[in-house]
């Protein structure tokens, strides 16, 4: 069976930001810089995985600057509706 692909819905400075429509709870989102990734809760912020202190201070960032934006996407997601692209970090 095809694996199916996360929609990219943001980049910036290397970091990828992903989020997959048939994904589990809690909401969350996918970023991947190099060989790391994380995942990061998006009601609570909580990380898990590793990441280099820089990239994820930058990601962060853009996850306080577009929570609202990714809760949107993670509706969408759970009713399988194509994902709104957010604003990298500039």
């Amino acid at each position: 069976m095809k694996e199916m692909k996360m929609p990219e819905i943001s980049r910036f400075l290397g970091i990828i930001i992903r989020m997959y429509i048939k994904d589990h709870m809690p909401s969350h989102f996918h970023a991947e810089y190099g060989e790391y990734e994380i995942t990061v809760e998006i009601e609570t912020g909580v990380v898990t995985g590793k990441f280099p202190r820089r990239a994820l201070s930058s990601v962060l960032e853009w996850y306080l600057i577009h929570k609202d934006e990714l809760s949107n996407n993670w509706e969408l997601a759970t009713n399988k509706k194509p994902l709104s692209k957010i604003q990298p970090l500039e």
